[in-house]
């Protein structure tokens, strides 16, 4: 099969290249896809994106008239697609539907751990040969309470670790997962108003879309500790501003942000004009930002590229991808009936 790959970073190539085996001739692109790149998959059969490409109706349209027949996202999440559009030129898309979720369970850990020991302003106090322990305490994990949003394969992963630290992990999900020992289920308004830590593991629809608002900032505890690995637009930017402000946040901790795309995976350091509410985000002490680095070691790398691979081969064999199939229902449907 032939397919191009974009917005490939220079430290996916070798983990793509082993998956791949010289199976499928891939040309691996830095560009992001948007309608000017688009030209790129003209003679190919697929194309490979990422979470900040743009996946829309208008790119789409021009990716069919290309003969473009296969679209593989190099990510679990899928909202950056247009799923409607795929299906109307009867596109196939997958996804990966799981690669170590134990590596963003341990960034939402991580980010947890440098607020609440403020490891970001001790680390640059010591750079400076600052020694001082003013300002810099913390408190115990063990015995708070960790109020998870979503009980997937990460969100199950982030539980196992936070009980073994001695929390009490209470979690949320319209479908709670059976015989989870690490976790207390609970409806949602409780885990608002007692959890100190709350972590989001979610999808991005319109039903999670700023799922943490000023309403439901307001249910929780008084400087609670919230932290996000998974969609940006789970938060509304400009309602957890006020919650700091306010002091009803205590910490911060993002890994994605709402407006991230065009922003997140480029250096942006030099631009004259910086996106404002990132910008005061980053004026909190309290506040830790990172750049959508969560899924970046190297287990889940292999594993992103290898399932990557394994959709192409099924795809090659005109087979369905099966649980990667994230095609719309109408789609999946016609996929099916046609190539099972």
């Amino acid at each position: 099969m032939k397919a191009v790959a974009y917005s490939v970073k220079p430290f996916e190539k070798e983990f793509l290249a082993k998956a791949n085996q010289k199976k499928h001739d891939i040309t691996l692109i830095s560009n992001s896809l948007s309608l000017e790149t688009t030209m790129y998959a003209e003679g190919k059969d697929a194309i490979i994106v990422f979470t900040n490409d743009d996946v829309s109706a208008k790119v789409i349209d021009r990716l069919a008239d290309l003969g473009i027949k296969f679209i593989a996202t190099r990510s679990a999440g899928t909202d950056h697609i247009d799923k409607v559009a795929a299906a109307k030129h009867h596109i196939k898309l997958s996804n990966v539907p799981a690669y170590s979720p134990q590596a963003i369970a341990e960034q939402t850990v991580a980010l947890a751990f440098a607020l609440n020991r403020h490891m970001l302003k001790a680390g640059q106090n010591s750079r400076n040969f600052n020694f001082r322990n003013d300002e810099l305490i913390g408190f115990n994990f063990s015995g708070k309470t960790v109020g998870l949003i979503g009980l997937g394969n990460t969100g199950l992963a982030a539980a196992q670790i936070f009980h073994g630290m001695g929390c009490n992990v209470i979690g949320y999900d319209s479908a709670f997962p059976e015989n989870s020992p690490y976790v207390q289920p609970v409806e949602l308004e409780t885990l608002y108003e007692q959890a100190d830590i709350i972590s989001l593991h979610l999808p991005l629809n319109p039903a999670t879309k700023y799922i943490i608002n000023k309403d439901t900032i307001a249910k929780m505890k008084p400087g609670v500790m919230l932290i996000n690995t998974s969609r940006g637009a789970l938060i509304k930017t400009e309602d957890i501003l006020a919650g700091l402000e306010s002091g009803q946040v205590g910490y911060l901790g993002i890994d994605v942000y709402e407006h991230e795309k065009g922003l997140f995976f480029e250096d942006h350091e030099n631009d004259k004009v910086k996106d404002p509410l990132l910008e005061k985000l980053m004026t909190y002490e309290n506040v830790i930002v990172t750049p959508h680095q969560a899924y970046l070691t190297k287990e889940a790398l292999q594993e992103i590229a290898n399932q990557t691979i394994r959709n192409l081969d099924q795809w090659q064999n005109n087979k369905c991808v099966g649980d990667a199939c994230v095609c719309a229902a109408a789609c999946r449907v016609k996929i099916k009936s046609d190539i099972l």
